[in-house]
């Protein structure tokens, strides 16, 4: 009798296997260049050196991180080869190293590679050779434009959904204000400056009273904010990259001029502004948050937050935990690891965009209570949804509702 059911179970497991073979679960693998059974390689681009150099930090945490992925098992069993490139945040640069990263190192993709005009650059290159530009780590609105760039996806919340809320916040507080704008001469900065306006609507022309554009190559922008404190305006909207937002908030102080300040998101780390500024300085600035702050005390018991904690302590004990690009390389590349084990054993191009379209409700760490990542086949903009916060102290308070300020490519 036991030999009749063991020979049952033999054939019914026989059955299982056959059935499951015939419903593709047991599908072949399938893999482009720089995947194998044992690897993924993956390319990135990162300003190490020149004026966006504040952001190198974002890949070296990335690094570690793909280590603690790796020395964990990989992702279904194969290892991350993280090859991470300096651009000194100079487009000819970016195309250079992209060429490389595709055509010399055979990557399956690049992923978060940093910067408005350097991703400009290589976009339409990633697109003809159908190489995944995944995740890219600036908040320009055109990342998210399936129809025309299928191979290209932001993460961060975009620019213009980020100015929208400072406009309705301006259009109800002050809404008589004088606005001087300052912003990076570029597709970054011009970003922020159409959202200020749309959401200003048809009061931008008369509220705005100047748009001063700086080149990121100018060793200062003293002589800027000079000039827009000389005009009176009672709002400023700050539209820089770290360096530039460290000098503006010095410069402020010295000349002392205190109109209600702006600030983009994309500078808010107290580590590498904040500080350097004079937290003294800061007071009362104005900025927008999705991810969690590493300096506040309320996360101290924050799950996620000792998750992080545990990964810096273990594979980047030299990180500066008051930066705040240590957390965003930190979550960016969850989302990566996310969308790598959907992938299954179908590591080919076309699915890594797949899977990174088809993000559901994904919660991290990382991010703020209340903010989701969800992407779609029409919908590359995997967050939306912000926070405002102001600096007091030696920290970020967040008020007011987690808003979602959805605008398409």
């Amino acid at each position: 009798m036991p030999a009749i059911q063991l020979r049952l179970g033999a054939f019914s497991a026989a059955l299982a296997v056959l059935a499951a073979t015939s419903s593709g679960a047991l599908a072949q693998k399938k893999y482009d260049t720089g995947a194998t059974d044992t690897e993924i390689k993956i390319g990135n681009i990162m300003p190490y050196s020149g004026p966006a150099s504040a952001y190198g930090v974002i890949g070296k945490t990335e690094e570690a991180y793909f280590r603690k992925v790796n020395a964990e098992g990989g992702i279904n069993g194969r290892k991350i080869n993280f090859i991470s490139y300096d651009d000194a945040y100079s487009p000819p640069k970016t195309v250079e190293q992209a060429r490389k990263l595709v055509e010399s190192d055979e990557v399956l993709f690049v992923f978060n590679s940093l910067g408005t005009p350097p991703n400009t650059a290589i976009q339409k290159y990633m697109n003809t050779k159908k190489v995944p530009q995944l995740f890219v780590a600036t908040g320009a609105t055109k990342w998210n434009d399936p129809k025309e760039f299928p191979w290209t996806m932001g993460w961060q919340p975009n620019y213009q959904s980020e100015s929208r809320i400072y406009a309705k916040y301006i259009l109800k507080e002050k809404p008589n204000a004088k606005i001087a704008i300052l912003y990076q001469n570029d597709d970054y900065g011009k970003d922020y400056v159409k959202g200020l306006k749309d959401g200003l609507g048809a009061k931008a022309a008369s509220m705005i009273i100047i748009e001063e554009s700086f080149e990121v190559t100018q060793p200062t922008i003293d002589s800027n904010i000079v000039k827009l404190k000389s005009l009176n305006a009672d709002v400023f909207f700050n539209v820089t990259t770290p360096k530039f937002a460290a000098q503006a908030i010095k410069k402020m102080a010295e000349i002392e001029w205190k109109p209600l300040h702006f600030l983009n998101n994309v500078s808010v780390s107290i580590g590498s502004v904040i500080k350097p500024a004079g937290m003294e300085n800061a007071q009362g600035i104005i900025s927008s948050a999705y991810l969690k702050d590493p300096t506040d005390p309320q996360w101290k018991d924050d799950a996620g937050m000792k998750a992080w904690n545990e990964f810096l302590d273990k594979y980047f004990p030299e990180a500066n935990r008051t930066d705040a690009s240590v957390i965003y390389g930190y979550t960016v590349a969850q989302t990566l690891v996310h969308v790598l084990k959907q992938c299954g054993d179908d590591l080919t191009r076309e699915n890594v965009m797949k899977q990174a379209a088809s993000i559901k409700g994904l919660e991290l760490g990382g991010l703020l209570p209340g903010v989701k990542i969800d992407t779609s086949a029409s919908d590359f903009a995997p967050l939306s949804q912000l926070q405002l916060m102001r600096f007091k102290g030696e920290t970020w308070e967040r008020f007011g509702d987690v808003i979602s300020a959805d605008v398409g490519g």
